[in-house]
């Protein structure tokens, strides 16, 4: 079969009219449909590490973070990759092996997670394996951008990136109830700790035996349980008992701060603390579930879309070497775009893996806890929406005025959830504003990231071969933002247990990035309007 195009003019409007229109939406669709799953298997790994340590996996809230933040920063890396391979291989063939590559995190999280014994590092380097999802983009964007004239390409960007994204939204909604379908495999056992149920066994039973039952954990165990206990709490209370014991440290916490630690505990040891302090709590919840499924069902889907890559896409002829698409980065304009898109993009990115754990781990902990996964999808399916609906704005109004809006939307979400101690909370009261501020915070990223790639064409109107290179070099950079989010706030929260700091270097970069923005692409008289 064909590969190659004869000959690509979309701006010739009779071409355009008879021939260049329908390859060009056919090209868009499939291309859409693969990156949806594409981002939701890069997200894989994010909805999966919330369920492992109630599954049996003995890892630390660092770790967990880290499987989190590892996609993001395998994405970047392979997003630099795919901005320089589209000119050399094409459409087709990239789309293609793409799509095929994704097989090896479905296939081999889903096998690794039957097994409670599978060890950290295999985990981690089917984290690596998930950012084959995330790297994609930077290639098909670039694609797209090449089949439609300049009229459409901020619709034709906005499409494919906005409904892509929603794949975000999708591992997200799907995996909750996808856990109770058999694909392959047996049921695991899902344990969750009540941290109301935990209080009330606390106040039922004696000191004494609560020392007996942590006295009898090794030391190890002792100290990771007292490693929750936040400082001066912790200060205070060996202060008070003038011990060195560990477990007459924490047989004379504060109540609350004790039942606190227990339901942060591993799952599976707080049940065994739990169950030998009394036997028949209510605090402890047992469900089988088919964790595997949640990586399994990708399978199919994959294939399929492979098969229809191969047979119905084409490659524009627009070869090009590595090295003449380096010219790139003589443009000051290339950096200037990829801080506004690290901006725009980066944070939808890096909340979208980390807003599943800030819940468990900053609201976790009080009684009748949220469940992440609950709400964790809304954030990505309102900025995916809001990217999809302002690309036709992006279309009329330019992209720079929508850049400008969002640095404001999210400056001013980043400072509302630091001075009100949001992400810092003291109460399951300021959830729901908590959330509010988040999903608000989403939906400016989604204007963004419509606005900024309006605007790249535009910058680099005098070459659409640099164009797209810039899409996918500011793709590759911004897909970093999951691993900056999820490492610098897990680093956070297990320091201190809040995110303020993080925050407050996201108001400093946001404000940095508003600037350039408007300076150079918004403001009256700007060098490139746009």
């Amino acid at each position: 079969m064909k590969t190659w195009l004869d000959k690509w003019d979309p701006e010739d409007e009779i071409f355009w009219k008879n021939t260049g229109s329908k390859i060009a939406w056919k090209t868009l669709i499939i291309t859409t449909l693969s990156l949806i799953l594409s981002f939701a298997s890069w997200f894989m790994m994010s909805v999966i590490a919330v369920k492992l340590p109630g599954l049996g996996f003995p890892f630390s809230k660092e770790q967990l973070f880290w499987l989190v933040a590892i996609p993001g920063l395998a994405a970047g890396f392979l997003r630099i990759i795919h901005t320089f391979i589209l000119p050399i291989f094409g459409t087709r063939h990239v789309v293609t092996v793409a799509t095929l590559l994704k097989l090896i995190p479905a296939i081999g999280i889903g096998f690794a997670v039957m097994d409670t014994n599978t060890p950290f590092w295999v985990f981690v380097i089917l984290a690596i394996t998930t950012g084959f999802g995330g790297g994609d983009f930077s290639s098909f964007m670039p694609s797209t951008s090449l089949f439609f004239p300049k009229r459409l390409k901020g619709t034709a960007l906005g499409i494919q990136a906005g409904i892509g994204n929603f794949g975000v939204s999708l591992a997200q909604f799907i995996t909750p109830i996808i856990l109770s379908v058999s694909i392959y495999g047996t049921t695991s056992v899902f344990t969750s700790i009540d941290a109301k149920e935990t209080q009330k066994v606390l106040t039922d039973s004696t000191v004494e035996k609560q020392k007996e039952v942590f006295a009898a954990l090794d030391a190890k165990t002792q100290n990771k349980i007292l490693a929750t206990v936040k400082k001066p709490v912790l200060d205070s209370v060996v202060a008070a008992t003038k011990s060195n014991q560990n477990f007459e440290i924490f047989s004379a916490l504060p109540l609350n701060e004790k039942s606190k630690v227990i339901a942060n505990a591993n799952p599976k040891l707080a049940e065994k603390i739990l169950n030998k302090i009394s036997p028949k709590n209510e605090a402890v919840n047992k469900r089988s579930i088919y964790i595997q499924s949640a990586a399994f069902w990708y399978i199919g889907f994959l294939l399929v879309l492979a098969v229809v890559s191969w047979f119905y896409l084409k490659s524009i002829p627009m070869q090009a070497s590595i090295k003449e698409q380096l010219d790139i980065f003589k443009n000051k304009h290339t950096w200037y775009c990829t801080i506004t898109y690290v901006m725009t993009f980066g944070t939808f990115a890096g909340l979208s893996a980390a807003f599943p754990l800030m819940i468990k781990f900053l609201y976790g902990d009080f009684p009748n806890a949220p469940d992440p996964l609950v709400y964790a999808f809304y954030g990505p399916l309102i900025g995916s929406a809001s990217r999809v609906c302002f690309g036709f704005v992006a279309d009329k109004v330019g992209g720079a005025i929508l850049t400008t809006i969002t640095g404001v939307g999210i400056l001013a979400g980043a400072v509302i959830l630091v001075t009100q101690g949001l992400v810092a909370p003291t109460s399951l009261d300021q959830f729901p504003m908590f959330v509010g501020v988040i999903l608000v915070m989403f939906f400016f990223t989604g204007i963004g990231n419509a606005g900024t790639f309006r605007q790249f064409p535009i910058i680099f109107s005098e070459n659409q071969r640099q164009a797209a290179g810039v899409i996918g070099w500011t793709a590759a950079i911004a897909a970093f933002g999951p691993f900056i989010f999820s490492k610098l706030i897990g680093n956070n929260i297990t320091a201190n247990g809040t995110v303020n700091q993080f925050f407050i270097g996201l108001i400093l970069f946001t404000i940095l990035a508003t600037a350039v923005n408007w300076w150079f692409y918004n403001r009256k008289g700007c060098e490139k309007p746009s």
